[in-house]
C-alpha cells in the first residue's frame, strides 16, 4: 500500500491520538497544512479506500482510527527507499549521507554501537 505524503499527515495525526472525527482531523491537519475541509475529507476517503484507516462509531460520535501501525508504515517506506535508490543495500545509503551531510559525533557513536550490537548477534 502506498500512502502519499499528504495522506501521511492524516495518518500521523491518527497515530498520535485516535479516534478522531473528521472535524478534529480538519482542525489538526488542515490548520497545520493550510488545507480546507474538502482536502482533508478527500484524504480521509482515500485512506479508507486503501484500508489504512477505519471508520467507527463510539459513544455517539463518528471517528477514524489507523489500521496500520506507524512502525509498519516506516518499514515499508524505508525499504522502498532502499530498493529504489540503493538496490536494497543499506551501506550505500549510509555512505551517501556521510558524504553529503557531515555526521555528528553522537551519530557516529550510535552507528558504532549499532554495528557492535549486530556483530555480537552473529
Amino acid at each position: 500500500m502506498h500512502i502519499t505524503s499528504a495522506e501521511a499527515q492524516v495518518m500521523e495525526a491518527l497515530w498520535r491520538r485516535h479516534p478522531l472525527s473528521a472535524d478534529e482531523l480538519v482542525a489538526e491537519v488542515g490548520a497545520a497544512q493550510s488545507w480546507g475541509d474538502a482536502t482533508v475529507k478527500t484524504l480521509i476517503n482515500r485512506l479508507l479506500k486503501k484500508k489504512a484507516i477505519k471508520s467507527e462509531r463510539a459513544e455517539g460520535k463518528h471517528g477514524y482510527r489507523p489500521l496500520i501501525e506507524r512502525e509498519a508504515y516506516v518499514q515499508i517506506e524505508s525499504q522502498g527507499l532502499l530498493d529504489r535508490l540503493f538496490d536494497g543495500q543499506l551501506a550505500p545509503l549510509i555512505s551517501h549521507f556521510a558524504q553529503h551531510r557531515p555526521l555528528k559525533a553522537d551519530e557516529v557513536e550510535k552507528l558504532k554501537t549499532l554495528i557492535a550490537g549486530l556483530e555480537e548477534k552473529r
